[in-house]
């Protein structure tokens, strides 16, 4: 079986200044190793659609994504937050990456393929209801995952967030709704400074110190989240897979490697298969040291493959 991987031209013209991380090239880069893997064969890939307003409310309240349609400059750039930035080619950037989750999830609904990649940027899981943050200004999974209960009455969701950055966005957004169990690690304590006292039965955060290894993470997401993801029995699973945890990138401190990141997606695989019809979606978040970043997306994909 194929992996659909979902992408869309915008997602590169989200322009930002020289000497920010997140940029454009982390989308060749991934591109890049995917086909120097030779695995492009063993692919699907498709073009996303963008996320309409409706959609976008569902995470996010209303008048928020009205001041950023507002606010999407014609010429130079805004400052949204002190690391989120807003070029002419920003909106549709960040409308056709929340839309690839939106037909990520469709298609594995209506099983035409259960499993998809989206290759897209801006970021998603720092972005709130009401306000852009951490490169990120509409929170992509958030609104792929209210999209799968309003349209197709699911019930129970499961977010599994690795970045090494915690996703408060995502956490503020589903706090008080245990129709999503949100499986989170990240490096504590680091930016946003946020996660580490969670109570919410819902909602199972693994802060980790700097240095943290592979094998380390492992032990903490056997112990922490796959007990807890078998017994919720999810009808989908979605991903926020930020690769900024791999040990080459100056982002965080982790010590994460490839093979972490194919084991973490045979293990969701394997979760899905048995609960959910093999319904994975998974959507790009972190990673920004561009060789490491490519090698561990194709190591995930693999994983699902």
């Amino acid at each position: 079986m194929s992996v659909t991987i979902f992408s869309h031209p915008s997602c590169m013209q989200h322009q930002v200044t020289e000497v920010h991380p997140e940029e454009p090239a982390r989308l060749s880069a991934i591109n890049d190793q995917i086909i120097r893997s030779g695995l492009e064969l063993a692919l699907t890939q498709r073009d996303g659609h963008p996320a309409s307003k409706e959609q976008l409310n569902r995470a996010h309240d209303a008048s928020y994504v009205d001041e950023i349609f507002a606010k999407a400059p014609t010429e130079g750039h805004i400052w949204l937050d002190p690391d989120t930035l807003m070029t002419e080619g920003s909106l549709q950037a960040a409308l056709y990456a929340a839309g690839c989750g939106i037909d990520a999830v469709n298609e594995a609904m209506q099983g035409a393929n259960p499993r998809s990649f989206c290759v897209v940027r801006p970021p998603g899981h720092h972005a709130t209801e009401k306000k852009a943050m951490g490169f990120c200004i509409f929170n992509n999974i958030a609104v792929a995952a209210h999209h799968a209960m309003a349209c197709y009455a699911l019930e129970r969701i499961a977010i599994i967030d690795f970045d090494v950055h915690h996703g408060n966005g995502t956490e503020s957004i589903f706090l008080n709704d245990q129709r999503v169990l949100l499986c989170s690690s990240f490096q504590h304590p680091f930016y946003p400074h946020t996660g580490a006292s969670t109570t919410q039965p819902h909602i199972i955060n693994c802060p980790m110190p700097a240095g943290t290894s592979g094998s380390e993470w492992q032990a903490e997401v056997k112990q922490r989240w796959l007990p807890a993801l078998h017994r919720f029995k999810p009808q989908l699973i979605l991903v926020s897979a930020g690769f900024d945890g791999h040990s080459e990138d100056d982002m965080g401190q982790f010590n994460l490697r490839e093979t972490d990141y194919f084991w973490i997606a045979e293990q969701l695989k394997g979760l899905a298969e048995q609960h959910c019809e093999g319904r994975v979606v998974g959507m790009l978040e972190g990673g920004y040291d561009h060789s490491s970043l490519g090698r561990s997306v194709v190591a995930f994909i693999k994983g699902l493959l």
